[in-house]
């Protein structure tokens, strides 16, 4: 496998931190660029930051998103609490409005968004949030990029030396994949899986 170059969102959420080390360490990922509105807190030499304040400000012809093999899509937000209109504006707005300048300058591009298990693709079901995610997921495959892969994992468990981990998760680290192996992963496979 030739080396790759990526960009990768949400390095400041577990997900995205998780796939972040996980990319660190990987001989077949010679660069990253982390897009996020905080610095991840990680320094190495393969890594870039760029902090926007706002995905929905960056600009469609933005050079700094140019010349990258791959992006992988991990910054996401809970809808406990949330309308629909607000969620839709996080959660689909956002996505694909990143996805399309990314896209923009790397027409050879392969994105992979991370969605959640149960997601809905027909877009009509009972659950908010699984209805906005379906939608985003449909909006990406139409887009031309040479691949999308919307992976829907369910439990993930966090890697060592992880920092972004909320208090209420940490409860279930242990539980889940005691008693429900097949439906836990850890991040490391996340990020073995999207490379």
């Amino acid at each position: 496998m030739n080396p790759i170059k990526i960009i990768l969102t949400g390095a400041t959420g577990m997900v995205g931190e998780g796939v972040l080390m996980e990319c660190l360490e990987n001989p077949n990922i010679s660069e990253i660029l982390s897009i996020s509105r905080k610095p991840s807190g990680k320094e190495h030499p393969k890594l870039k930051e760029y902090l926007v304040p706002d995905f929905l400000s960056i600009n469609i012809n933005d050079e700094k998103l140019k010349g990258y093999d791959a992006c992988f899509f991990c910054a996401g937000i809970s809808s406990v609490g949330m309308n629909e209109q607000d969620y839709t504006k996080i959660t689909y707005d956002t996505t694909v409005h990143f996805a399309e300048a990314v896209l923009n300058q790397n027409p050879e591009m392969v994105f992979i968004y991370v969605s959640g298990a149960g997601t809905d693709s027909t877009e009509s079901g009972k659950l908010m949030w699984a209805r906005v995610k379906g939608r985003t997921e449909n909006t990406l495959k139409k887009m031309n990029f040479k691949g999308v892969y919307n992976f829907r994992p369910g439990f993930m468990k966090p890697v060592d030396g992880q920092t972004n981990v909320k208090w209420f998760f940490k409860p279930f680290i242990w539980f889940f994949p005691i008693f429900l192996p097949s439906k836990s992963l850890t991040l490391h496979e996340v990020g073995k899986a999207m490379i």
